[in-house]
């Protein structure tokens, strides 16, 4: 039985016989009754606005061409956020969490020099005269 008219009674409707098996098929097909399936389709030409007598080829392609643009936007602006945005704080990111190794700087005090020839120190300790034991 259909939930919330199960007490209204039956009536009849005066409909060809071809279009009643069309119509039984496709209730049986949406796995409901009769009743249920002809408020369906009431129901849903009421919501959306249309008629059966209008057809929904133009009115769908400009739909679907509606929403294709409206999906290219979204998709231009989400490349735009992450080429400006995502990609540099990425960047930025990595470059802090990069861990590289000091480089070793000598000492002051070790001097390399060219060669195996060792250079004269440009200061030399004066040796005194004056000391005497």
């Amino acid at each position: 039985m259909d939930k919330g008219y199960e007490k209204e009674r039956f009536e009849k409707l005066g409909i060809k016989t071809s279009v009643a098996k069309k119509f039984r098929k496709f209730c049986r097909k949406m796995s409901c009754s009769q009743s249920m399936g002809l408020l369906l389709m009431i129901d849903f030409f009421e919501e959306h606005g249309i008629s059966p007598k209008e057809s929904l080829g133009p009115n769908m392609q400009t739909l679907e061409s509606k929403i294709k643009k409206r999906i290219n936007a979204v998709i231009a602006i989400m490349r735009d956020v992450e080429k400006t945005q995502t990609k540099p704080t990425v960047a930025m990111l990595q470059s802090l969490f990069e861990v590289d190794e000091p480089k070793k700087k000598p000492l002051i005090l070790e001097k390399k020099y060219a060669g195996d020839k060792q250079k004269e120190p440009k200061f030399r300790e004066k040796k005194s005269t004056n000391d005497k034991p």
